[in-house]
Order: C-alpha cells, then sequence, then structure tokens
C-alpha cells in the first residue's frame, strides 16, 4: 500500500517536472502545447476517494499555474477533470465493471477503450483550457484548431508514456 502511495507521488512529481521543464517550452506556432501533466489524474486508480483527486488535481495545477503564470487556469481545468473523471470512466465502463485496484491504464483495458477514455479527457481538459485562455468566441475556429492540434499531440505522448511504462513493467516481471 506504501509502495503504491510512493508511486503515484513519484509519478505526480515526474509529470509535473516533464511539463515544466520540457513541455511547456514547446510551442509549435501558437497553436500546439502539449499538457501530458494530465496523465496524473487519468491514470489514479479507479476507487481513489474523490476528494484525493480533487485534491491532488488541484494540487497539480495551481503549481503549473505557479511557474507558467496562468493564474489559476491550469487549476481550475484540472478540478474540472477531476470532477468529470468518474462519469467519464462511468459512461466508458465494460459491463463487468472495473477492478476497484486497478488503473485506468492502456494495458489493463485495451487500445480501443483507452482510446475512449484518453480522447474524451483530453478534449475536456484541452477545450475547456484554450476557451477559458481566450475568453472569447470571435475567434472559435481557431481557438478549436489549437484544441485539435494540441490535443492530438498530448494524446500521442500519452500513449507514448504508457507504451514506455508497459515496456518497463513487462521487463520488469522477467
Amino acid at each position: 500500500m506504501i509502495i503504491e502511495i510512493l508511486k503515484h507521488i513519484g509519478r505526480f512529481f515526474f509529470l509535473l517536472l516533464l511539463q515544466l521543464f520540457i513541455l511547456n517550452n514547446i510551442q509549435l506556432s501558437g497553436y500546439i502545447n502539449p499538457y501530458l501533466y494530465i496523465l496524473f489524474v487519468m491514470t489514479l486508480p479507479f476507487e481513489t476517494p474523490v476528494w484525493i483527486v480533487l485534491f491532488s488535481s488541484f494540487s497539480m495545477g495551481i503549481l503549473i499555474d505557479m511557474f507558467s503564470d496562468t493564474h489559476g487556469l491550469h487549476a481550475s481545468v484540472c478540478v474540472l477533470l477531476a470532477f468529470v473523471r468518474k462519469p467519464v470512466l462511468r459512461f466508458i465502463s465494460p459491463r463487468e465493471g472495473y477492478d476497484s485496484t486497478a488503473m485506468p491504464t492502456l494495458n489493463y483495458l485495451g487500445f480501443g477503450w483507452y482510446m475512449w477514455y484518453a480522447g474524451l479527457m483530453v478534449f475536456i481538459h484541452h477545450f475547456t483550457f484554450f476557451y477559458l485562455e481566450a475568453f472569447r468566441f470571435s475567434e472559435f475556429f481557431k481557438t478549436f484548431w489549437r484544441v485539435l492540434c494540441s490535443g492530438v499531440l498530448t494524446l500521442l505522448l500519452i500513449f507514448i508514456y504508457q507504451y514506455l511504462t508497459f515496456r518497463q513493467v513487462r521487463s520488469a516481471k522477467k
């Protein structure tokens, strides 16, 4: 139990530092901004108490905000993501349900299910983030293009991260 908690704390700080020092410095023509830090919220175990999900999401978001000078934008969107996580999981749940100790990962439920889950969560995050950042509908299509481009890159990075994590777990078992 303690080891699992330490793994989650380690993943929290790894994704935070990766976002702050590498991914925040990637901006391709102003349209593509990858936000891999949301993977922390997405991969918490299914039966994590809601207050822990909300608190850790807010913590991740506010730390990103402090170093990105975004004045609470990441924190608010992370809390929204934590709030919709349970309904999204319920919406796409398999008939037999989830193992309560498992995490929603690519290797647990397969590519198709994870594509739906990650796609919905990334779209909700990016749509909310970029429209709150723009805060006007006069540039609706330009902002929507940013949502799509950044979402595709974020999904690609999420799948690469999941694949590398799966490979490490698999090779550790040998």
